[in-house]
């Protein structure tokens, strides 16, 4: 039978209503209503504007309930580590602070001098990055914890306010550095050390749990009937990886887009001095699978670049930025991404510049010239954080699948394969939407197993291949590369 789902993805530059139907055993997708998201800087804070985000999904269920489909059900998924205060009608205390708010600096220091990061990281099994909630959470005041009833996460939050169930997913609450992998619960150990009241922390559930039919008030005033609100993979990642069209093998993912995640899905954590070391996470997924990453900066680079030199008056859209990279000289100037300077917003090329001066390199001149130095830079940190993940695990990977948006970009997909040396399958771009909604029919079982969905995928999605080469001159640029680790 036909089965139609609906799908909230929510991004940092964009949000999104999705329809997904399942239909003799193929997925298609198609774009309900698309509204954009920025960060909101005013004050000397840089927050998000929750409430007209909710307002654009609504806007999107009336376009919906106008298709008058016999929809299942729906769920919502977003970034991770972002937050959301409730009070006791379930109301949003503003504001919602955005994950590169400079507060968080404020956060890391007190917790700094609460508990050790070896705690921390064994307790969790989290990657430290100041942007975690546990960092934002310990810069909030007093006043709001106190006048909070609640914390949700962004996508939990979207479901809550759809059917009023409060909860937090396991993929989301994972992403927070403030839950266990072993006992599978909130650490009442860091909780607790930082004196954060408890009844903050709601019930966490697997992805994959009914959380009960969409609010009365909210139906009549969509149009659409009451369906089941589930929540899936409410982290866009755990969503992504469930959508990774993989099988047999050691396989690894990418999800590319505005941030970079690679890694590889294991049955249980690692968590020991190794992976501390190496700044690895242990975020969860469906079925209570783990996904043993990295959190790195992506094509943010490309975004902050593109923003400042349409900001001067320059019309860049990403395929034309992408064919300029393509015709500029390769291997003139590298940049580390994870150098700290690149996570704040701003003047993106610029730092690039500064950084290629402050390392005796070839300032690039020209947005290609740039382009290339970022994309050419990000396919070698990408194979250094492979190799960290084959010493982790002890397996060599085969292959990588790239997902989401970033999959798209062609030219960074075959620098990926030439700096790794292994082949990279690129596809689906909508993996969040499609692992959202594929969730949803396994929750209503309407699919036997995560297998049988990854099958759908196959039999729905293109996926392309991109062969290595190149290997020698790739070999020698990532000697030079790893010489901004040392």
């Amino acid at each position: 039978m036909t089965k139609h789902y609906l799908a909230c993805d929510l991004g940092a530059e964009s949000g999104r209503l999705m329809l997904g139907t399942l239909a003799s055993g193929q997925l298609s997708l198609r774009e309900i209503h698309r509204f954009t998201n920025a960060p909101i800087s005013a004050g000397g804070s840089l927050t998000w504007d929750i409430p007209r985000l909710f307002d654009e999904l609504k806007v999107g269920l009336k376009k919906a309930a106008a298709l008058a489909l016999p929809f299942a059900s729906i769920s919502t998924d977003s970034w991770g580590v972002d937050y959301v205060l409730c009070d006791e009608a379930g109301e949003l205390i503003p504001p919602a602070f955005h994950y590169r708010d400079a507060r968080t600096a404020r956060g890391v220091e007190k917790v700094n001098a609460i508990v050790s990061s070896r705690t921390i990281f064994e307790e969790t099994g989290i990657q430290f990055m100041p942007l975690n909630t546990l960092f934002q959470l310990a810069s909030e005041s007093a006043g709001r914890l106190a006048r909070a009833a609640r914390m949700l996460t962004i996508g939990d939050a979207f479901n809550y306010w759809l059917c009023g169930t409060a909860c937090v997913d396991e993929s989301n609450a994972s992403t927070t550095q403030l839950y266990n992998p072993r006992t599978k619960e909130w650490s009442k150990k860091l909780i607790q050390a930082l004196v954060f009241p408890e009844k903050l922390f709601p019930p966490i559930v697997p992805p994959g749990t009914q959380l009960g039919p969409l609010k009365e008030a909210l139906a009549t005033e969509t149009g659409l009937p009451r369906v089941e609100v589930i929540a899936t993979c409410s982290h866009d990642t755990g969503a992504a990886v469930v959508g990774v069209p993989a099988e047999g093998g050691t396989w690894a993912y990418l999800s590319s887009g505005t941030w970079s995640l690679l890694g590889v899905e294991l049955s249980s954590p690692i968590i020991n001095d190794a992976c501390r070391e190496l700044n690895f996470t242990n975020e969860i997924g469906f079925g209570s699978s783990v996904r043993l990453l990295k959190n790195i900066i992506g094509l943010w680079l490309v975004q902050e670049c593109r923003r400042e030199w349409e900001r001067d008056g320059g019309e860049f859209g990403y395929a034309r930025l992408v064919e300029l990279a393509a015709m500029a000289p390769p291997f003139v100037s590298l940049i580390n991404p994870a150098d700290p300077r690149f996570v704040a917003p701003w003047e993106m090329p610029a730092k690039v510049a500064t950084f290629c001066r402050e390392t005796g390199q070839p300032v690039p001149g020209t947005p290609g010239a740039i382009i290339r130095c970022v994309l050419e830079s990000l396919a070698l940190l990408y194979r250094r954080t492979l190799r960290h993940v084959e010493s982790l695990t002890g397996e060599k990977v085969s292959r990588l699948h790239v997902v989401g948006g970033g999959s798209r970009n062609e030219l960074l997909n075959q620098f990926t394969a030439n700096a790794l040396q292994i082949p990279v399958l690129a596809g689906p771009a909508e993996a969040t939407a499609a692992g959202n909604v594929l969730v949803q029919a396994l929750a209503l079982g309407h699919l036997p197993s995560l297998a049988a969905a990854r099958q759908v995928l196959r039999a729905s999605f293109p996926v392309k291949s991109f062969l290595p080469g190149e290997g020698p001159e790739w070999e020698r640029t990532a000697a030079q590369f790893e010489e901004f680790f040392t």
